[in-house]
């Protein structure tokens, strides 16, 4: 490769030969990606395809691509799942990774971490599944349907979010925040949920080395291990563990957040201390038109500043904002594909309509979300025990309360692990959580759009 010329470097930064042009191109993609409103967008862009090819010409072969067996293994270990399987519970640990990592961020440095500022939150996510909860066993009070009470608990995160996000001019910033922690410490109910009521048989040996893996992740950083290959290698094992043991294998996901670091090695001053005095060896051994590569004591500094800068970080940060992309693009529409594809039979659609599964979620989703999120809200503040964020109205927390009504994502995992062996009950299921998704967020939008006109 030949050296570059001068032209390629202007104010002593080097670009590319065709830098330039990619940047033309990344950075508005950059920008689309990083807006709140995108992963919504994509994650409906992905259920309305997957109900497209579960009612076309290609819903045998979609189902047929679902169904197939993939084999991972080497010598007489092996792990064979369908590819649904395989999405639903290997993929899925990833996405409730960056949930568990931004639980625990929340608790230590967010809106949980001053239990003044988290007392409404708690009290709106809690009012929020107990009462969809109710409603559901209401009509589904035994047999079978009985097992899906858990299903409308849930509201999905990415799709509340960019909701709210579209009208981020009219409301103000902390409605926003509130929804986060309450869709967080909401998203820590289904985990536990999940966990004690959608767990049939229970193997001891498997769990009590899964136990002990996680042990050996708490240990890794109690000894300061802030390399993350190692929480990684040890995460796949407990994730292979929970799978033995019957408990759900999505779970290693949570408890390997719960072990990442979550403080820097340096604090910022002794951070700031450190730098400088790198940055005067840096000064010293530079000589002007010298390449890095022939320089050893820069290369040296040059390394050690990367050090510090790790050091100053911290890694549960850190890993939340590199899984954050792949899990809202890649992970969570891949579930959506895998699993919303509803087939449709219009001449049934008065009894599916009717049928006592589907009014139960819907009516979870939507009314149960709504009088449990405004109720437990109204109750905490008419006691004191809480406030309102600031420069919000009750009026916007009652519409926050309905978008929470989109249950989509964690609505259809806990669907599946309560239907799984029931695929009438499951498509009663999954075509109310679609639903009643739908008439949530378009009334919990225009709720918001009417009632925060005033902000504009």
């Amino acid at each position: 490769m030949s050296q570059p010329s001068k032209s390629d470097i202007k104010k002593g930064v080097y670009i590319a030969p065709w830098e330039k042009s990619f940047d033309k191109i990344l950075s508005p993609f950059e920008e689309f990606i990083h807006r709140q409103t995108t992963s919504g967008l994509l994650l409906m862009g992905t259920a309305v395809l997957a109900l497209v090819l579960a009612n076309g010409p290609l819903a045998e072969t979609y189902l047929h691509i679902l169904h197939t067996p993939i084999l991972i293994g080497a010598g007489s270990w092996s792990i064979e799942m369908s590819l649904h399987h395989w999405i639903n519970d290997a993929l899925m640990a990833l996405f409730f990774f960056v949930v568990g990592l931004e639980l625990k961020r929340e608790i230590l440095v967010g809106e949980l971490a001053k239990l003044r500022n988290a007392i409404l939150p708690i009290a709106a996510a809690v009012g929020g599944m107990v009462v969809p909860a109710l409603i559901y066993f209401a009509l589904n009070p035994e047999g079978d349907a009985a097992r899906g009470w858990g299903i409308p608990m849930a509201t999905d995160i990415a799709f509340a979010i960019g909701a709210l996000a579209l009208l981020a001019s009219r409301v103000p910033k902390a409605l926003i925040t509130f929804l986060v922690a309450l869709a967080i410490v909401d998203d820590l109910g289904a985990v536990l949920v999940i966990a004690l009521f959608y767990t049939e048989t229970i193997a001891i040996t498997p769990l009590v080395v899964g136990g002990g893996l996680f042990m050996l992740l708490i240990a890794f950083n109690m000894f300061g291990i802030r390399k993350t290959l190692p929480y990684f290698v040890v995460a796949v094992g407990l994730w292979y563990a929970l799978l033995l043991s019957g408990i759900h294998p999505t779970l290693a996901g949570i408890l390997g957040a719960m072990s990442v670091p979550a403080m820097p090695k340096y604090d910022p001053e002794r951070f700031s201390i450190h730098v400088k005095k790198l940055m005067q060896r840096f000064d010293k051994s530079y000589q002007a038109g010298e390449n890095i590569m022939t320089n050893s004591e820069l290369s040296s500094v040059v390394q050690k500043l990367e050090y510090s800068v790790d050091s100053v970080g911290v890694p549960l940060k850190r890993l939340e904002d590199a899984w954050h992309i792949p899990v809202a693009y890649l992970i969570i529409p891949v579930f959506a594909l895998a699993n919303a594809g509803i087939p449709m039979s219009f001449g049934s659609l008065g009894e599916t309509l009717t049928h006592p599964v589907l009014l139960g979620v819907s009516f979870g989703l939507i009314l149960g979300k709504f009088i449990g999120i405004t109720g437990a809200s109204w109750l905490v503040l008419k006691l004191g025990i809480a406030e309102l964020p600031k420069d919000t109205r009750f009026t916007q927390i009652a519409g926050v309360s309905l978008l929470a009504g989109i249950g989509f994502t964690m609505s259809i995992f806990v669907a599946q692990l309560g239907f799984s062996q029931n695929e009438e009950l499951l498509l009663m299921a999954k075509t109310g959580i679609i639903s009643a998704s739908l008439l949530a967020g378009i009334a919990g939008f225009v709720w918001l759009f009417v009632v925060s006109k005033s902000n504009t």
